[in-house]
């Protein structure tokens, strides 16, 4: 029994992983697609100067692990079973979506997870309204705040610079937006990397039967797989983000970075887990609106939010079912 324990437990870390890293392959386009698209950066700098920032923000900070490991349902009763069924729903989602380039939430799609596995295992009781919708205010805010912020912000940029030579401006913000890229590379790895870490640690406490616990190994490894995964890039995503929302130029793509960083950093410091792809998308949005409704592709907005419609009842019922089928089997 206490192999077969260690198998599933192995099994869950390795699930973890694998969220981890193609969280990286979907989520590159959040920090990449603007510098991508301006040509501040060569797609290969880009994708490796992501890698290694996502690395980092993982390896900063635990407040958003511990929210997903014991804030949304009570660990003690919740299974090794519960746990793989929660990543599994993620897994499959995610990976569908990013081979449909879809930049789909992977935020959502591990919450939706974490719920559905823990409503079929340990019922509906044992979830924590409180902390869960603390989680689903800050998920359906953060895009309205990306938005906002990028919104404003361009529009103070064009007032102060509407007298400066236009060269002048793409040369100094060129610049500027590849280290905006960073810093969102970064806020992402401390927010998103952070989920595949909470769900090591509530498999490890499940295993032992100890409170939910981050220690540096489970930051490291899923720093590296989120950098892995966002080093190879999901061209097809970066294409959507960087290319069909609206055109972008280093103004407007510095400014949608810093706004969405600024966004999923202070979520980040208070433990919410956010959407890095909704706020980042909403950024962009945001940017392009400065200019008038036209110059935004709805055609392209109406898939994107109709993925992320989707991708809540459909992780939250795959959580579900393979939380019942996982738990009649082990």
């Amino acid at each position: 029994m206490a192999d077969q324990s260690m198998i599933l437990l192995s099994i869950t870390i390795v699930l973890a992983l694998v969220y981890a890293y193609s969280n990286g392959i979907n989520d590159a386009a959040n920090a990449l697609a603007t510098v991508v698209a301006t040509r501040a950066m060569s797609p290969t700098a880009a994708v490796l100067m992501g890698g290694f920032m996502n690395l980092a923000g993982a390896l900063t900070g635990t407040a958003v692990a511990k929210t997903i490991g014991k804030g949304i349902v009570n660990p003690e009763f919740m299974t090794q079973a519960a746990v793989m069924a929660a990543i599994g729903a993620a897994v499959i989602w995610v990976l569908f979506a990013t081979r449909s380039g879809l930049p789909v939430s992977v935020s959502h799609s591990l919450v939706a997870g974490v719920l559905g596995s823990g409503i079929a295992v340990a019922g509906i009781d044992q979830i924590n309204g409180s902390v869960m919708g603390k989680v689903l205010m800050a998920l359906a805010f953060s895009p309205i705040l990306g938005f906002a912020g990028a919104f404003i912000a361009m529009v103070v940029l064009y007032w102060c610079l509407h007298r400066v030579n236009v060269s002048k401006i793409n040369s100094v913000f060129t610049k500027l937006q590849i280290l905006s890229a960073a810093l969102l590379s970064y806020s992402h790895g401390k927010n998103d990397a952070q989920n595949a870490v909470g769900i090591i640690a509530l498999g490890w406490a499940v295993y032992y039967s100890s409170d939910v616990t981050v220690v540096p190994w489970m930051q490291a490894a899923s720093g590296i797989a989120i950098g892995v995964g966002t080093a190879l890039g999901g061209w097809k995503v970066i294409n959507t983000l960087g290319n069909k929302i609206t055109t972008l130029h280093p103004t407007s793509g510095f400014t949608a970075n810093m706004a969405a960083a600024a966004v999923i950093e202070a979520a980040s410091n208070i433990g919410l887990p956010v959407s890095t792809t909704h706020t980042a998308s909403s950024a962009i949005m945001g940017v392009g609106a400065t200019k008038g409704l036209s110059a935004v592709s709805f055609t392209v907005i109406r898939s994107i939010f109709t993925a992320w419609i989707v991708t809540y009842p459909f992780c939250l019922i795959l959580g579900w079912s393979l939380g019942k089928l996982l738990t009649a089997i082990l």
